[in-house]
């Protein structure tokens, strides 16, 4: 088969120049790789902060002043990302104390962070408590007593939102698919618990119960899936009022809004998805008799994935005759490891030959001592693919840098804001010298 790149240029933030090299954000890839090195992520910061902007312009022609757009900081959790969070408005979610406190570190208004996570230990509380989290999504009974008790040891009262499971499937992932009621997150609305959860949170005397949360799952496409939740949400945000006299001010609606990885995927039209949205929830709010509450979206993959790059550099390309083509590069499952985990189809293209014809069928593999280490699978190269050529891995900035290990004691690769023409390092490089700092 023979292809060249055009369809491969999935994000409008890429491009080819006239050497035949590619460009993330208009810079030249191998400039890059030159100064900085392989294995490197990119991230475009100028698509970062337009996407921010999509998001904030579309949930207020949606639903005016009354929203939220928070950042899903799991997505790529770096100080850098919570300057750009501060300084384009964005609230942000957070899943650990490490997040916390990177965004603290970074300077990111804390009264404006949504706490998540299905396990929060007492410290985890105390620790976001000290610094002045603004909301925790409550996941568990337990945790919601924990949380009153520590409040009131402190003499406060701590704003809580619910987590509830609609029951829906997104169709998705299994590994990320989030809303169904068999799922280690939140009170299943279809079981009782969530009614039960709520009625619990009303008594408690040092938290105010603030609105619902939910969250279906990753990489959706239709929002019929968004519509599906919103309903039942609404409804059972009507049923509370009716039984408890209880009318949430907010209901948290969570991200999953799909990115392309591939040619195959759709790109999602933000304005007319989050459009559809506020239309739904205000016909529905009203139909029920209940005040619209406050909306809140978290996207993190869709603000950050397609922003970010990978750029490796070929070792090796080795025939097994009778069977396939392998070609090695120094990285891999220690820097992305969502092919090893969910079979992730990416989209990788030879940096430096974009504009020769690709005929060699190849499994690009990393460095990794284990047979899972791959990349991706039947990627088409040009035949004069070789040591010391570069490959790039797109849509890679959500979950990539995230989910890094030093396995193999494989230092991580440093990741480099791209943003007007200029190149920033965001996050340097580990050395060796990293691997045993904390060695005894």
């Amino acid at each position: 088969m023979i292809m060249r790149y055009e369809n491969d240029l999935i994000c409008e933030n890429l491009s080819v120049n006239n050497a035949g090299h590619l460009c993330l954000g208009g810079q030249d890839v191998e400039v890059l790789a030159k100064r900085f090195g392989t294995p490197l992520y990119l991230m475009d910061e100028d698509h970062i902060r337009a996407r921010c902007r999509a998001y904030l312009s579309a949930v207020k022609d949606a639903f005016g002043g009354r929203c939220r757009v928070l950042y899903a900081s799991k997505a790529a959790s770096y100080k850098y990302i919570y300057e750009i969070m501060r300084e384009e408005g964005m609230g942000i979610d957070v899943v650990s104390p490490g997040e916390i406190h990177t965004a603290v570190c970074a300077g990111y208004p804390m009264e404006n962070a949504f706490f998540h996570s299905n396990n929060k230990s007492d410290d985890d509380i105390r620790a976001a408590m000290d610094a002045g989290v603004g909301y925790f999504v409550s996941d568990s009974s337990e945790e919601l007593l924990a949380i009153d008790r520590e409040a009131a040891a402190r003499g406060i009262r701590q704003n809580i939102l619910l987590r509830l499971t609609p029951g829906i499937d997104p169709h998705t992932f299994e590994a990320v698919a989030t809303g169904k009621v068999d799922s280690k997150f939140g009170f299943g609305i279809p079981t009782g618990e969530a009614e039960k959860a709520t009625k619990l949170a009303l008594s408690l005397k040092n938290t105010v119960l603030c609105g619902f949360h939910s969250h279906i799952g990753s990489q959706v496409f239709e929002p019929d899936i968004f519509l599906r939740a919103a309903d039942i949400m609404l409804r059972f945000i009507a049923l509370v009022k009716s039984k408890y006299g209880f009318e949430a001010p907010m209901l948290n609606l969570g991200g999953g809004f799909g990115v392309p990885y591939t040619a195959k995927n759709p790109k999602l039209d933000i304005p007319k998805t989050i459009g559809e949205i506020g239309t739904f929830v205000g016909h529905l709010s009203d139909e029920l008799g209940i005040k619209r509450p406050e909306i809140c979206f978290e996207p993190g993959r869709s603000i950050v994935a397609d922003a970010g790059m990978t750029v490796y550099t070929v070792g090796s390309v080795k025939e097994v005759p009778g069977y396939r083509t392998y070609v090695s590069v120094n990285g891999g499952m220690t820097d992305n490891i969502r092919y090893a985990l969910y079979g992730s189809a990416y989209t990788i293209l030879p940096a430096l030959k974009m504009n020769e014809a690709r005929e060699l069928t190849a499994d690009v593999v990393g460095r990794c001592c284990e047979s899972g280490d791959i990349l991706q699978k039947n990627v088409l190269l040009p035949r004069s693919i070789a040591r010391g050529d570069l490959l790039a891995c797109l849509t890679t900035g959500a979950y990539n840098y995230s989910m890094a290990s030093n396995y193999n004691r494989v230092p991580r690769p440093p990741v480099v804001m791209l943003h007007g023409g200029e190149a920033t390092v965001a996050v340097r490089r580990e050395t060796w010298d990293d691997l045993v700092a904390l060695d005894l």
